[in-house]
């Protein structure tokens, strides 16, 4: 048996390749690190791939399989995680020197529930140092490379997760997302992410940036995959006091109920404001296609969106802050310029302006509770601009990635970012779609009727 074109291969295609024993667990594994050796110098996705172990749980996984002995679709697929989630016995970085040696003891839930449902993890993924940005031009380990043009960044601060998946690398990733680190590299890459709501996954043993907008989700090619791993992390953890006691559903069994009769709201403001020509068009034909597809699409207004982005700097800078003080004292020097600037910055922020932002994050999320009684989802681009160069990228530029992606960390909402289509330059564009509060199955199941009527998803890098 050969394993198909990898890189067009997703998650459920090969669940259903490995299930029709067409194709094994090995086989599969040793088709990602073969690709992982020949394209990483190119694409710099990881930070540390662990081969050996990979091939010994898919040997595991393939006898497993042999023996009747299935337990679910992930089971020998293979996945890579953001090392910003602790891997036990694995170093988990963070993307920084201040960690560079951490080998932590225990799995974090989400990773653990991973190998539960018998994943087998290929390695650890590069990221913005500390998951402090979203470009992903790591001072320590190198730029992440956009697999459309290696010369613009990936996005962050997931781009590893984004770029492997991309790049056919491996099949799916898990990614965090504190205002926008999932949704961005997977626009910018042309992949399909999922922040989750606030509290539906675990976030014991991921390094945090801030505790109270942090999100782990899934990255994959498609929203069907993203239902899949999310089915597989999510759900209470005694350990996350965060962590709700929500019923978590079978996301992937609700996938095919269609968008008909679903109210899609288009915001007027905030949203569309700087876009690229390419991407408004992009985002607008998209809607029009779900509209053809049987969604009532109006516009809506949603109160407070302008400020939301200060809020959730001045969260995010305070939080930050709190985690990084006491090595920012002992060894400054170990960060990079770029995030040793912003600490300081947050060490200048009065303690009025994080508890102003409490406050008016309360007031969205009570406004915004009552916009959704009107609509099930909102569309907008998941960001107002393709990818940057690597070179040109700065505070300036994070800072415009992350303007209609943070307002959703502020709120907790689900929000998913998938592929809609190209600049002029052949760079991809992100559609997002916003549901309400642990309503994740109307996100994907809508994300998965557009990919259906659509084939942006399907696009591959210029890649060997």
């Amino acid at each position: 048996m050969s394993a198909p074109p990898l890189p067009a291969l997703t998650l459920a295609e090969a669940a259903r390749l490995l299930q029709g024993r067409e194709l094994s667990p090995l086989e599969l594994t040793e088709a990602c690190l073969r690709r992982i050796e020949a394209l990483e110098p190119r694409l710099n996705s990881f930070i540390t791939v662990t081969a050996e172990e990979a091939l010994a749980q898919a040997r595991r996984a393939t006898e497993e399989l042999a023996r009747g002995e299935r337990r679910g679709p992930l089971h020998g697929l293979p996945v890579a995680i953001k090392d910003l989630l602790d891997t036990a016995g694995v170093r988990t970085t963070a993307g920084s020197r201040v960690l560079a040696q951490r080998v932590p003891g225990e799995d974090a839930t989400a990773v653990a529930r991973l190998r539960e449902a018998g994943a087998v993890v290929l390695g650890k993924l590069n990221l913005h140092e500390f998951a402090f940005g979203a470009t992903s031009v790591n001072p320590h380990y190198g730029p992440v490379r956009n697999p459309w043009d290696t010369g613009r960044i990936a996005g962050g601060s997931s781009g590893g997760s984004a770029t492997a998946v991309a790049a056919g690398e491996c099949l799916a990733t898990l990614g965090t997302d504190t205002g926008g680190s999932i949704r961005i590299p997977s626009s910018l890459c042309g992949i399909t992410g999922l922040k989750p709501t606030y509290g539906r996954v675990s976030l014991w043993g991921v390094i945090p940036l801030a505790w109270s907008l942090d999100h782990v989700g899934p990255m994959c090619r498609t929203a069907e995959d993203c239902a899949l791993v999310l089915s597989a992390i999510a759900g209470p953890d005694g350990r996350d006091r965060a962590c709700a006691r929500v019923p978590v559903p079978d996301y992937a069994a609700q996938l095919d109920g269609g968008v008909k009769g679903l109210r899609i709201g288009l915001p007027r403001e905030h949203f569309f404001e700087g876009a690229q020509e390419d991407v408004a068009e992009a985002v607008r034909r998209a809607v029009e296609v779900l509209a053809e597809l049987g969604a009532q699409v109006r516009e809506v207004s949603l109160p407070h969106v302008a400020l939301a982005p200060q809020a959730v700097s001045a969260i995010i800078l305070s939080e930050g802050l709190a985690y990084h003080l006491p090595w920012l004292r002992q060894r400054p020097q170990d960060y990079g310029p770029d995030l040793r600037l912003r600490l300081e910055m947050a060490s200048l922020m009065p303690a009025v302006a994080y508890v102003q932002a409490q406050r008016l994050r309360a007031a969205i999320v009570d406004a915004w509770r009552r916009l959704w009684q009107e609509i099930d989802l909102l569309a907008t681009p998941t960001t107002v601009v393709t990818a940057a160069r690597i070179e040109e990228a700065d505070l300036s530029t994070t800072l415009t990635l992350l303007r209609n992606t943070n307002p959703f960390n502020l709120s907790g909402q689900p929000a998913i970012s998938l592929p809609c289509g190209f600049d002029r330059q052949g760079l991809p564009i992100g559609l997002q779609l916003v549901g309400r509060w642990w309503d994740e199955a109307t996100v994907l199941r809508a994300a998965h009727a557009y990919q259906r009527a659509t084939d942006w998803h399907l696009r591959l890098p210029p890649l060997p």
